[in-house]
């Protein structure tokens, strides 16, 4: 076959790089910790101490509750516990006088032993007022609503001047801890071995988050945890990946794309997409020989690389020639001409 009747086509050279192998997933975002503020006293809210949706501190003060009935109550368990330390004195004077007397025999073992127990009684009474005294402590602190969590808080439930009960789930306001975040998805079953194999033995894999078109990464974080059991519903899996969220790009409760790296394959064999042909036999590239002509290779491929390129696991070896455009007319001992760019253009010219 002569040179004029060679096909142009262009071509492409395989080359090595190491790919990571991704697997994607729909998610959605969940704050590290979502705490609902109540109060533990029952009393007047006087005083809502923060903004809605600004970001607080663990132990900031959020709100105070009308602690005054407490006060007073601890004032009459303190007034209690003066009486009864009084009492208690004068009891342990006259058991030590009633020591002495017993000693003499000037006194019956009987009235003894009704001194010590009036003493373990004033004891005792003493230790209950002490007890009492510490949980009006307890509850006027608890006067003082503060945070439990650094967050973020959200809209206010109650307003200052209403009427707050002890353990009402409603709540005065929730903090939601989104730095760090996580982000909860699930991936088909048949990764489990591949993920469990890693992630039990610590190993953190990298994970992405994206926003729902798949366009904008929104955070860059890991995957630590995988559950311990299957969904035998979906036949999936679900993982959690951890983002620092330091920018808050990621909300409670969005809905994300995560990209998992599940794997990465080291100095793997890739060539442009264009260059792989899909029959009924499967993938297929031509390879330009030596000689300039091309043999057809039926190829096995493993994940895509970047935008334009995919890995080729078996029938290209780095280095060699493929075609990429002007595949149509070709086939096995076809001879070819690899059209550089001027060539390129003057076709497109002849051609117009």
């Amino acid at each position: 076959m002569g040179a004029g009747s060679a096909t142009i086509v262009h071509a492409v050279n395989a080359q090595q790089a190491d790919v990571p192998v991704y697997v994607s997933a729909p998610g959605t975002v969940v704050p590290n910790a979502s705490v609902t503020v109540t109060s533990r006293i029952t009393g007047q809210l006087d005083k809502v101490l923060f903004t809605e949706g600004q970001k607080v501190t663990a132990g900031q003060l959020l709100a105070q509750i009308d602690d005054r009935d407490y006060q007073a109550t601890l004032a009459q368990y303190q007034g209690a516990l003066a009486e009864n330390q009084a009492l208690l004195k004068n009891a342990e004077l006259t058991l030590a006088r009633y020591r002495k007397l017993y000693a003499q025999d000037s006194l019956s073992k009987q009235d003894l032993e009704s001194q010590i127990a009036t003493v373990g009684q004033y004891r005792g009474t003493v230790q209950q007022d002490i007890a009492q005294i510490n949980n009006a402590k307890v509850s006027i602190s608890y006067a003082r609503i503060t945070a439990p969590v650094t967050g973020r808080v959200g809209l206010r439930l109650v307003d200052a001047g209403n009427l707050v009960q002890s353990g009402d789930s409603t709540g005065i306001v929730t903090i939601t801890q989104m730095q760090p975040a996580g982000v909860t998805f699930s991936v088909p079953q048949s990764y489990v071995g591949q993920l469990a194999s890693k992630l039990h033995q610590g190993q953190a894999l990298p994970a992405t988050a994206l926003d729902q078109d798949g366009s904008t990464v929104l955070a860059q974080g890991d995957v630590r945890f995988i559950s311990n059991t299957i969904d035998t519903s979906t036949g999936s899996v679900a993982l959690k990946a951890m983002f620092a969220n330091q920018n808050e790009a990621l909300f409670a409760n969005q809905f994300v794309n995560l990209r998992l790296q599940i794997d990465l394959l080291k100095q793997a064999t890739v060539v442009s997409t264009q260059a792989i042909q899909l029959s009924s036999d499967g993938s297929f590239v031509f390879i330009i020989q030596p000689d300039n002509t091309v043999v057809r290779q039926a190829v096995k491929t493993g994940p895509l690389y970047g935008n334009d390129q995919q890995v080729i696991l078996s029938g290209v070896k780095p280095g060699d020639k493929l075609v990429s455009d002007g595949i149509d007319r070709l086939t096995t001992g076809s001879k070819v001409t690899v059209a550089d760019a001027k060539e390129t253009q003057a076709a497109e010219n002849k051609a117009e």
